[in-house]
C-alpha cells in the first residue's frame, strides 16, 4: 500500500546529471516545495540533490505508489527563475540534456550545505571591565571594537594590531561577548559614489547612454545589446564602469566576462582603484572553500559585482542587472568540451531573460557583433581615439623573404635593430609568438621520425626549461630522448621551429645585457604571478618581455613602445573559415599594447606575406574595409553570420566502431533545399586523448532550425553505447 494518498503533492526534479527532464516525486506532508528549490532525493540506491523543476508531475499517468518521496529541503534560497530559464533555452539550443547544463548552474555541490557557525565577538558594557586586568594591547582591542558589528578574532586582532590570544582571552573573560554568525559574505559592497577617471568628450558620451540604458534594468524594456567599439587605450573599461556604478547604486548585479581571468590582475586593480574593494571572482584557480562561499553570496544577492571567465555565466543570480563581454570577439568565450557553447551569444540569452543591458566591448569586434550592429539588432558606440589623444602606433611590416633572420635565428636584422634602439632610449619591448616551450616539433636527422604523442595525433612541443617533451592536447609528457626510437640512432634530435623558450634563448644570446621575462600559460599560472609579472614590468625591472597570446590582451604599460610580432603568418594557415578574422583581431590586440603612455609606438610583423588583407588592413588602420570584405566573402558561401554550421564530433576507444556510427551518420544525413551535409571524415586531430575522431558538418540556411535537423538525424541514426556523439551549434574549431 502506498505511503501517499493521490491528493499527495507531485511534483518534478532535475537533477544534474546527463539526463533528458526531470524525474517525478512525492512531496511528504508537512513539506511545502516551489519551482527552484532545492531538494534530496532518492536515485536508485543513492541520494542525490536536485531541483524542483515543476511543482506539476512530467508524467501524471504513473501512479502515486510507484513514485518515491522527497527526502528534504535544503536550507538554501530557491534557483531564481531566469536560471530554471536559462537551463532549459541552453539545453534546447546546445541539443545537450539539461541535466548536464544544471550541472554547470550547481558546479559546487558543497554550497549547498550550512557551513559551520563562524565564532565571532562583540564588545559587551562596560560593567565588565572593571573585573579585568587592562592592557595596553586589550585596551586596543576596546577602542576598537567600539561601535563594530561582530567579527571573527583574526579580523579584530589584525586592526587592532595584537595577537589572536589577546581577543580569546577578552572573551573568556567576559569582556567581549561570543557569537556565531550565520553564513556571512565574504565580499564588501563596491562604493560606488566613489569618482572614476575624469571622462574625455567621446568616453562620456558613451558612458552616458550606457548609464541611460542600465538605469531600465528589470523593466519590460531593459533588454539591450550595446557593442562598445573602441580602439585599444580608448578607455572602454572606465566607460562600462560607468554603468557599473549605475547597476550598484540601484542596488542590482553585475556580471563582467573578462577571457583568461586567472590572469587579468590590472583589471582587478582598476576595478578596486574605481571601487574601493574587490569584485567577486569565479575561474578555475580559486579554492574550494571560497568557491562555496561566493556561489552562496552570489544567490542571496550578496556578491554585487562577479567578474569572471564564461563559466560565471552559469552562477545563480538573485537579480542581475548588467552584464558586460570584455574582449568579446575572444575565442576562449567558446567552450568545446562537455556543453558546448559560446559565452559571448550566452551572454546576450541570459541578458534578455534578465531584462537588463549587456555591453560587448572590443576593439576588434567578432564578425558576428559587428554584423549585428549594421543591420540595426545591437547599438553601437564607437570610440575612434586613444584618451588624452595619445596617437595609434605606427605599423610596419618586416618582408622575411628579403630581410632574412640568420641560419637558426628568427629576428630579422632590422628587428634586432629596432629592439636595440628602443632599450638605449630607456624604453621596453615586447615580442610575441604564439608559441609554448622551446619548440613546437622534434624530429629525427637521421630518418625524419617525429616524435608524436602516443594518446593524440599531435606532436610533441619540446619544454627544454623543465625538460620534457609534452602533448598540449591531452597532457602527456615523457623526458627528453636520446635514442630515437624508429631508427635507433642516438642523440640526433633536431628542435624544429621556434617556441618562446627558443626565442628567449636568442634574445640572450643576440642582446646579453637586455634584462627579459618569458611570459606563457606555462610559466604564469596563477593570479599572484601574473601580478607579480606586471609589478615588473611596470617597475621597469624588464626590458624586453617575450609573451604568447596571454599578453595580448588588456595590458597598460606605459614605457612599451615597441611591439615585435615573431611570426605574423602563424594563424593563417588551416583552412578555419574564421583564420583572416582571428589573425586580424589577435595581431591587433598585440599591436595595441605599443605607445600607450606618453611615447609615441611602433608596430613590427615579420611576414612571408606582406600583401595579404590582413597584413595590409592592419599597415593601413582600415579595420572596417577588412571587415566588409571579409562579409562579402562569407555572405557569398552563405558562411555564418550570413548561414548556420553544426558539426557532429563522433568518438570513442573502438576505431571499428567509430568509423561505423560516422558511415551510419553519413548515410542518414539530412538533404533538401538550403541543407548541406558534408563528411563523414577523420578529425585534423583524429585521436585525442585515446579516443578516434571523426567529423560531419551541416551548413543550413540561416532561417532553417537547425537543432530539429539534427535531433532528427540523431534520432534516426543507431548509434553504439560506447561512441560519443558531440553537437557543436556554430562551431569556432574544426579540428
Amino acid at each position: 500500500m502506498s505511503l501517499f494518498s493521490d491528493q499527495e503533492q507531485r511534483i518534478s526534479v532535475l537533477l544534474p546529471l546527463p539526463l533528458r527532464g526531470a524525474y517525478d516525486y512525492i512531496c511528504p506532508p508537512g513539506m511545502t516545495l516551489e519551482k527552484g528549490d532545492f531538494v534530496t532525493v532518492p536515485l536508485g540506491p543513492r541520494e542525490r540533490t536536485g531541483v524542483v523543476w515543476d511543482i506539476a508531475p512530467q508524467n501524471p499517468d504513473i501512479a502515486s505508489d510507484k513514485l518515491k518521496a522527497v527526502i528534504e529541503k535544503l536550507n538554501q534560497p530557491a534557483l531564481p527563475a531566469e536560471s530554471l530559464e536559462f537551463v532549459d533555452w541552453v539545453a534546447r539550443y546546445t541539443l545537450q540534456p539539461q541535466g548536464s547544463v544544471l550541472k554547470m548552474v550547481m558546479s559546487v555541490p558543497g554550497a549547498l550545505k550550512d557551513p559551520a557557525p563562524k565564532p565571532a565577538y562583540i564588545i559587551k558594557s562596560d560593567d565588565e571591565l572593571e573585573t579585568v586586568k587592562m592592557t595596553k594591547a586589550r585596551q586596543r582591542v576596546l577602542d576598537f571594537m567600539q561601535g563594530m558589528p561582530p567579527l571573527s578574532a583574526s579580523v579584530i586582532a589584525h586592526e587592532a594590531g595584537v595577537s589572536a590570544s589577546v581577543v580569546k582571552g577578552l572573551g573568556e573573560n567576559g569582556v567581549l561577548q561570543i557569537v556565531h554568525l550565520s553564513d556571512a559574505s565574504p565580499f564588501q559592497d563596491p562604493d560606488w559614489k566613489r569618482t572614476g577617471y575624469d571622462l574625455a568628450d567621446q568616453q562620456r558620451t558613451a558612458a552616458d547612454d550606457l548609464i541611460a540604458k542600465t538605469e531600465q534594468a528589470g523593466q519590460d524594456k531593459g533588454f539591450n545589446v550595446t557593442l562598445l567599439d573602441g580602439v585599444p587605450g580608448s578607455g572602454k573599461t572606465e566607460v562600462y564602469f560607468e554603468a557599473v556604478a549605475k547597476a550598484l547604486s540601484l542596488n542590482k548585479q553585475v556580471l563582467v566576462l573578462l577571457p583568461e581571468i586567472a590572469l587579468s590582475s590590472q583589471w582587478l586593480s582598476r576595478f578596486k582603484k574605481r571601487f574601493g574593494v574587490e569584485p567577486a571572482v569565479w575561474h578555475s584557480d580559486i579554492g574550494q572553500a571560497m568557491r562555496k562561499s561566493t556561489w552562496r553570496a552570489i544567490i542571496r544577492g550578496q556578491a554585487k559585482v562577479v567578474v569572471g571567465a564564461r563559466s560565471a555565466l552559469f552562477l545563480p543570480y538573485k537579480d542581475l542587472g548588467l552584464i558586460i563581454v570584455d574582449e568579446e570577439h575572444d575565442a576562449s568565450f567558446k567552450q568545446e568540451e562537455g556543453v558546448i557553447y559560446n559565452g559571448r551569444d550566452m551572454a546576450v540569452v541570459r541578458a534578455q531573460m534578465g531584462k537588463c543591458p549587456v555591453v560587448l566591448a572590443s576593439a576588434t569586434p567578432s564578425l558576428e557583433t559587428a554584423v549585428n550592429s549594421w543591420e540595426g539588432r545591437y547599438a553601437n558606440l564607437h570610440m575612434p581615439a586613444r584618451h588624452a589623444d595619445v596617437p595609434l602606433p605606427i605599423v610596419k611590416t618586416i618582408d622575411l623573404r628579403l630581410d632574412k633572420p640568420a641560419r637558426q635565428k628568427w629576428l630579422s636584422p632590422t628587428l634586432i635593430t629596432a629592439i636595440k634602439e628602443t632599450v638605449e632610449r630607456g624604453e621596453q619591448v615586447m615580442l610575441y609568438l604564439n608559441r609554448r616551450g622551446y619548440a613546437p616539433l622534434t624530429l629525427c636527422r637521421s630518418c625524419g621520425h617525429r616524435l608524436q604523442c602516443p594518446n593524440c595525433t599531435s606532436w610533441l612541443v619540446e619544454h627544454r626549461k623543465i625538460g620534457k617533451l609534452q602533448c598540449h592536447h591531452c597532457g602527456y609528457f615523457t623526458r627528453p630522448l636520446h635514442t630515437c626510437p624508429n631508427c635507433g640512432s642516438e642523440d640526433n634530435f633536431a628542435a624544429c621551429g621556434p617556441g618562446v623558450e627558443r626565442l628567449a634563448e636568442e634574445v640572450a644570446e643576440t642582446f646579453p645585457d637586455i634584462r627579459y621575462v618569458v611570459a606563457a600559460s606555462d610559466t604564469v599560472t596563477s593570479p599572484a604571478q601574473a601580478g607579480e609579472l606586471v609589478r615588473k614590468v611596470e617597475d621597469h625591472e624588464v626590458d624586453l618581455l617575450i609573451g604568447t597570446q596571454m599578453v595580448a590582451k588588456g595590458y597598460h604599460f606605459p614605457m612599451l613602445t615597441l611591439v615585435g610580432v615573431v611570426d605574423a603568418d602563424l594563424g593563417l594557415s588551416g583552412g578555419d573559415l574564421r583564420a583572416g578574422e582571428r589573425t586580424y583581431q589577435l595581431l591587433y590586440q598585440v599591436a595595441g599594447r605599443a605607445g600607450r603612455g606618453d611615447k609615441p609606438g611602433t608596430v613590427m610583423l615579420q611576414t612571408f606575406m606582406p600583401d595579404h588583407p590582413v597584413m595590409k588592413a592592419l599597415k593601413s588602420g582600415l579595420r572596417d574595409r577588412f571587415l566588409e570584405t571579409e562579409a562579402n566573402a562569407r555572405k557569398a558561401a552563405g558562411m555564418p553570420p550570413f548561414g548556420r554550421l553544426a558539426a557532429l564530433i563522433v568518438s570513442g576507444e573502438d576505431e571499428v566502431l567509430v568509423d561505423d556510427a560516422a558511415n551510419a551518420l553519413g548515410r542518414n544525413a539530412p538533404h533538401g533545399q538550403g541543407l548541406l551535409a558534408l563528411g563523414p571524415a577523420p578529425a585534423p586531430l583524429s585521436m585525442i586523448r585515446g579516443r578516434h575522431r571523426r567529423r560531419l558538418l551541416l551548413k543550413t540556411d540561416k532561417k532553417l532550425p537547425i537543432q530539429k535537423i539534427i535531433k532528427d538525424w540523431l534520432d534516426r541514426t543507431s548509434i553504439a553505447n560506447s561512441v560519443r556523439i558531440q553537437v557543436d551549434i556554430d562551431p569556432y574549431s574544426f579540428l
